[in-house]
């Protein structure tokens, strides 16, 4: 039976924009929670027949989902469809005895927490509102309701941060221990209010980008985390903690989004929801299709993706599968700088970046790809 197995639901609403983030969000808008998610329901009810019965995953995302008035929060969990994994995306400071208690009750399976760091300081440069404790006391109240699976995101690179200042986050981070942890790069978009007030730091920072990733690998490897895709790790047993919606990307797998801003990949077409709210809350209030963008995918896109992002995994690409999306002459460039390997397999030849190669990441997948 074909259908989409993997649900993104975009909530947008925050309590403030942090100067860095380039999400689709909008602030506050407390009297339009509910129309919101009567549309993202109606949309749903639209694209019902994009998904197969049985769901292996479902997203919500953000925004910060957990910001969404409780009652209109609730009314969604309880509509959605049912799923291996649903992960709620969460801010620290939102997390309390009731709303954990809310989301576990409705099918929330993991929660991912947006800590981003543990130093004051730093997390005022973020302008994030949440404190360390509050961070702290939100994996407590997740585990008193209940949650066994628990992500952490993190990010280095921030403007006046050191090598110190990570290696006291890994910490922090590793004291709560998360089922899960994602570290990323402080990526800061070019004429944000960000860049212009942290533009010198953010060029220092960078210069130092991979000695703090070789330093989140080497922590977090050392305390039993699998490294299994470039800025994610989970905890290395018998339970498979990887975060099953992510993988479903970075298999190049179909997968419906609904709300403003969402994508979504189906039958060889990517479309895109345009990200005004009061455009969206009507189209679907009138019964119609949100506005969108459409973009074909053609087989060579389908297999350069596929490369690209397969080649972020810890798990190898068949070659097979990726056809001529590879140059060959210089993944045998490649091969003898130690960057790749190739092994035979039952399906074929697999590909896969070594350890140094994984640092160099990008550039060397760059390369890699046929003109």
């Amino acid at each position: 039976m074909s259908g989409v197995r993997h649900l993104y639901v975009h909530l947008p609403f925050c309590a403030h924009r942090c100067g860095y983030c380039d999400f689709v969000t909008v602030v506050g808008r407390g009297g339009e929670h509910a129309a919101y998610v009567d549309a993202l329901l109606a949309e749903l009810e639209r694209e019902q027949s994009v998904l197969h019965p049985d769901l292996e995953t479902v997203f919500l995302g953000g925004g910060t989902p957990t910001f969404t008035a409780p009652r209109e929060l609730e009314r969604l969990l309880h509509a959605l469809p049912a799923a291996d994994e649903v992960t709620v995306e969460a801010n620290p400071e939102t997390v309390s005895p009731e709303l954990a208690a809310l989301i576990r009750e409705n099918g929330v399976t993991r929660v991912s927490l947006g800590a981003q760091s543990f130093q004051p300081q730093l997390l005022e440069v973020l302008e994030r509102r949440a404190s360390p404790d509050d961070v702290r006391g939100a994996v407590h109240t997740l585990r008193e309701a209940g949650f066994a699976n628990v992500s952490l995101d993190l990010v280095y690179g921030i403007p006046g941060q050191s090598a110190s200042d990570l290696d006291a986050d890994l910490a922090e981070a590793l004291a709560l221990e998360p089922e899960h942890l994602s570290c990323y790069e402080l990526e800061a978009k070019p004429g944000t209010r960000f860049t212009h007030a942290h533009g010198d730091e953010l060029v220092r920072q960078a210069e130092a980008m991979e000695g703090y990733f070789e330093q989140v690998v080497d922590t977090l490897t050392a305390a039993g985390y699998r490294w299994y895709e470039t800025a994610n790790f989970c905890l290395d047993g018998r339970r498979d903690l990887r975060a099953k919606h992510n993988l479903g990307y970075w298999l190049g797998r179909d997968y419906l989004g609904i709300g403003i801003g969402a994508v979504s990949t189906v039958d060889g077409v990517r479309r895109r929801n345009l990200p005004s709210l009061p455009r969206y809350v009507a189209a679907l209030a009138r019964g119609e299709e949100p506005a969108r963008e459409l973009e074909q995918i053609d087989e060579d896109t389908r297999r350069r993706e596929r490369l690209l992002l397969g080649l972020r995994l810890d798990e190898p690409v068949v070659l097979a599968d990726v056809g001529d999306a590879v140059d060959d002459e210089a993944l045998e460039r490649l091969r003898t700088l130690g960057l790749v390997e190739v092994a035979a397999n039952g399906r074929g030849d697999e590909l896969r970046l070594t350890r140094r190669g994984r640092f160099l990441g990008g550039g060397v997948t760059a390369e890699l790809l046929s003109a």
